[in-house]
């Protein structure tokens, strides 16, 4: 069991981020925000998907201005991404934003930040602060240290600024596209701040380079007890970013939201399109939301017993395959019949349960 690190809560919108609740997943829409029919529906989509806090930009004051239909029918709590404008910030306030993520350092003078902080005080706004290892400021980046501490300096700076000002509604980010710098970082700043952390690897690149390094990146961290938020950064459709975020929060054991999807690796013995299968089993339960185990398996000599603690199963065959339960065979069906089975088994199941 991972014993989490101990960590101030605070609240976006309806959903606690730190201390005892769940680590939440996130992600960020691509869409124009000034486009609100655009980007509610990719809102929609991701909350579909589990998505529990979406970020979006905010560019300028037409996007900020759409923020009040925005929010109006979002399903989930919103963020607004700003950067050196601090007037897009009190917009997005005054029209109903759940959270911010700004760097109170960047966006000019202490009276901007003052205003900003005193509406997110009124308006019990969280603030994130969110550290890129890729645009520090000079003053850290020409410092003969390691990147990981720069980053945290940097981090320390801005919460001084907002402590300074009694505001303590804060969250952190401190994100490198290198796994390693990201991972010393937020080992740093752990030990420093006792703030919620929202973990991630910046530019992490597209779905299949991008969910290795952040597998080891953020699963480390979560391994370690550290983070409160994760997101997936993927260069694609941010739906995956979901996808992958409760995969590696089951994978740990912290999150039982969704299937937990298990398969062999084919070999000698496989007398079935193993590959094809277990892709077509993943996508056609992806979206199925019950704490079970589904495996597929290469062969009936070992499938069953390799996967027993399996709820459900498929073992392969030559043109057909086995369905299993808890590591018993209760069916053979022809390869064409083998998923729609295994659902209809799974359903059958789930309802009599219920």
């Amino acid at each position: 069991m991972i014993l989490r690190r101990k960590s101030k809560q605070i609240s976006i919108g309806n959903v606690k981020v730190g201390g005892d609740a769940p680590i939440s997943v996130q992600s960020m829409c691509n869409t124009d925000t000034r486009d609100v029919a655009a980007t509610l529906d990719q809102i929609g989509q991701l909350a579909a998907a589990g998505c529990e806090i979406a970020r979006l930009a905010v560019l300028n004051k037409d996007a900020a201005a759409a923020i009040k239909d925005i929010v109006a029918k979002s399903p989930i709590p919103l963020v607004a991404d700003i950067h050196f404008d601090y007037r897009l910030a009190l917009t997005c306030i005054e029209n109903g934003i759940n959270a911010l993520r700004i760097n109170p350092g960047n966006i000019g003078k202490r009276e901007h930040t003052m205003k900003v902080v005193e509406e997110a005080k009124n308006h019990n706004i969280p603030i994130r602060i969110g550290i890129n290892a890729g645009s520090l400021e000079k003053e850290f980046s020409e410092k003969d240290i390691p990147l990981a501490e720069k980053m945290v300096l940097s981090a320390l700076r801005h919460i001084e600024i907002l402590e300074d000002l009694n505001f303590y509604d804060t969250k952190i980010s401190l994100k490198s596209s290198d796994v390693l710098t990201t991972i010393e970082a937020y080992q740093l700043i752990a030990k420093k701040v006792d703030y919620p952390l929202h973990l991630g690897i910046t530019e992490a690149g597209t779905l299949k380079s991008g969910l290795i390094k952040s597998s080891v990146g953020i699963g480390s961290l979560l391994s370690q007890g550290i983070g409160d938020t994760i997101r997936v950064s993927l260069t694609e459709d941010p739906v995956e970013e979901v996808h992958a975020g409760f995969g590696i929060l089951k994978s740990l054991g912290l999150r039982k939201k969704g299937i937990n999807f298990i398969s062999c690796p084919t070999c000698g013995r496989t007398q079935i399109d193993l590959i094809g299968l277990a892709k077509k089993v993943e996508d056609r339960f992806k979206d199925l939301n019950l704490p079970i185990t589904i495996a597929v398996m290469g062969c009936p000599v070992n499938g069953p017993g390799e996967a027993k603690h399996a709820d459900f199963g498929i073992a392969g065959a030559i043109k057909e395959g086995y369905i299993f339960k808890k590591g018993e065979i209760i069916a053979r069906v022809p390869e064409s019949d083998l998923i729609n089975s295994l659902e209809n088994i799974i359903m059958e199941t789930y309802s009599s349960v219920k």
